[in-house]
């Protein structure tokens, strides 16, 4: 029924299922191009790893065999050992040269020269045991006196490193002129330095390395395991590794794992190294997940696209639909707007049309009552007569200052001066001097009756006096100040107002020393000027709010309603107060062109 029986719901599913398909099918394709790169660039990775190992191995190899030669051709060596006697002082020199050679080279272990005619051996360090010997007579068939030779790995025990893992270059010592051998020269790697190097060559650390020679026996592992055994013993299917480099696919300890091994070019030996299978299993994963965060927020984003595409389609017919099953005619008809001439836009046309007919009549009903009001007001008015008035004040005025009242003569002059201009011929608006002059003659007529209660101060920036503003502003706000702030203190009080003028409009503050207003009552104020508020922005609700704000008893609800009538609902009254230290009322107008 929800797919039926609304456009919306059709149009919806049927955008968003083209959109959707297209997005999972590119995210699969981007998946499985993704994980084939991760694993490539790790197996890459490996691979230069090895490279970068097998330079440094290639290094101590080549280093080793060049010191080897370097010893041979020394003259003291070739003296030492062509002599006919042993000779001691000999023995110290050329003792003391393989200790210098080798103390710069941590990863040699020992050099030990050793003389067919039996001289004693010439050695860098004392050598407590040697499994040299031993490894040369299992080793019989492969090894020929009359090349160099790299030795299994072994054990030496020395004085000055204890028992040590070593693999030995062993080479003999020809004399330089007559070629005739002398004897036999073995300079010990010290494996563990070779280990280090493993260590420290970034290698996976659920991986494995190891260094192997050419029988796939290991000289060197990462984590110090299966030294001297074949590497097939703990690699199932291993094969033959026959090139110089590769990749395998190989288990172990029954995990899959992907192998890779280098051929070190001066020694034959090889590089392995081991990485799990899971690693780019995890990897995968994580490139999945993204994956899937990608997918899932395009999608989300493409959903909340179609959607809103399909509401800003359909949004104007479900408006004319809701609008036509219920209108209501205290609410205003506002038409739509326009852009299509389908139709649609014929539609939402005849209905502006519809709208702009029912608005015309509801405004001249408006209309009709406010002249009606208006009328009402000017009749009321008309009962006064203001010369009458004046002519009787100004009577009373004389009569006093013939007998010399003055203080009555003051009173009805201001009385005067304030009904003169509060009547006004009806205007609304005068000027700041104006509505100044008027404060200040209710604050005479009130001085007289409240004597020596009060006292008032007004400071008006000389600028704003031809400023044209709303009259009978300020006088409401004063009285204010006087029958709720200053009457109700026993002691006498002052009232200052001020006025200010700023870029772009006046500021005017009433304040006093009266008994200011408690939290409560304060609050009280501010919402029932909300409510003045609010019912300027709605004039439906001007007659169900009207008198609100006069439950309080301070009468500024007027003056806070008419602020917003005239200069909107951005002015209005603000109020501070604090019990014991009066009140503070103040308002800001935009400056008007034009007098009055």
């Amino acid at each position: 029924m929800w797919f039926r029986n609304s456009l919306k719901s059709k149009l919806s599913v049927l955008l968003i299922a083209a959109i959707v398909f297209p997005l999972l099918a590119t995210g699969i394709v981007s998946y499985r191009i993704a994980t084939n790169l991760t694993e490539k660039i790790e197996k890459q990775s490996g691979m230069n790893t090895l490279q970068q190992i097998s330079d440094k191995l290639d290094f101590i190899i080549n280093d080793a065999e060049n010191m080897s030669v370097f010893i041979i051709g020394q003259k003291n060596i070739q003296s030492y050992l062509g002599s006919d006697r042993s000779d001691i002082s000999l023995y110290s020199q050329n003792v003391a040269f393989l200790m210098n050679l080798a103390s710069s080279k941590t990863y040699i272990s020992n050099i030990t020269i050793t003389s067919n005619r039996g001289f004693p051996a010439l050695s860098n360090t004392t050598i407590i045991r040697s499994g040299l010997p031993e490894v040369m007579r299992a080793n019989e068939g492969k090894y020929n006196p009359a090349v160099k030779w790299w030795t299994p790995l072994y054990e030496n025990q020395t004085t000055d490193n204890g028992i040590k893992q070593v693999f030995t270059l062993v080479r003999p010592i020809r004399s330089t002129d007559k070629f005739q051998n002398y004897g036999e020269l073995a300079i010990s790697i010290d494996a563990r330095e070779v280990q280090h190097m493993l260590e420290n060559a970034a290698w996976n650390e659920s991986g494995h390395l190891w260094l192997t020679n050419e029988e796939n026996r290991v000289m060197v592992s990462q984590k110090g395991e299966g030294l001297n055994q074949l590497l097939g013993t703990k690699i199932s299917n291993l094969g033959t590794l026959a090139d110089s480099e590769g990749v395998e696919n190989v288990k172990l300890d029954e995990e899959s794992s992907t192998l890779l091994y280098y051929t070190i070019p001066s020694l034959g030996w090889k590089l392995v190294g081991v990485i799990p299978t899971h690693i780019y299993t995890a990897q995968n994963q994580y490139v999945l997940t993204i994956t899937a965060w990608a997918i899932g927020i395009s999608g989300l984003f493409a959903g909340l696209l179609v959607l809103y595409f399909i509401t800003w389609v359909t949004r104007p017919l479900i408006k004319v639909a809701r609008k036509l099953n219920k209108i209501d005619p205290d609410e205003p008809i506002r038409p739509f707007e326009v852009k299509t001439m389908d139709e649609i836009g014929m539609l939402l046309r005849s209905y502006n049309r519809l709208s702009d007919r029912i608005q015309r009549l509801k405004s001249q009903l408006q209309l009709n009552a406010a002249k009606k009001k208006e009328a009402d007001i000017e009749a009321l008015q008309a009962q006064i007569n203001p010369h009458f008035l004046y002519n009787t004040l100004s009577s009373i005025h004389w009569i006093a200052l013939m007998n010399k009242q003055k203080p009555i003569a003051e009173m009805v002059g201001a009385l005067t001066d304030f009904l003169r201009f509060s009547l006004n011929d009806g205007r609304e608006f005068c000027t700041v001097g104006q509505e100044v002059a008027h404060a200040q003659n209710y604050v005479r007529i009130m001085s007289k009756r409240f004597q020596d209660k009060f006292e008032a101060s007004f400071f008006i920036d000389p600028a704003m006096q031809d400023q044209t503003m709303l009259k009978l502003l300020l006088q409401p706000l004063i009285e204010n100040s006087i029958m709720h702030g200053i009457q109700k203190k026993k002691e006498k009080g002052s009232i200052l107002v001020q006025g200010e003028l700023r870029p772009g409009g006046m500021t005017f503050v009433v304040q006093d020393t009266g008994i200011g207003m408690e939290e409560a009552k304060l609050e009280e104020i501010k919402r029932e000027l909300q409510i003045e508020k609010e019912s300027v922005e709605d004039p439906d609700e001007a007659a169900k709010d009207s008198g609100e704000a006069e439950k309080s008893g301070y009468g500024l609800g007027s003056v806070h309603r008419r602020l917003m009538l005239h200069y909107g609902s951005e002015t209005g009254l603000q109020i501070e107060s604090e019990p014991g230290n009066g009140t503070r009322i103040s308002f800001t107008i935009p400056l008007l062109e034009g007098s009055v």
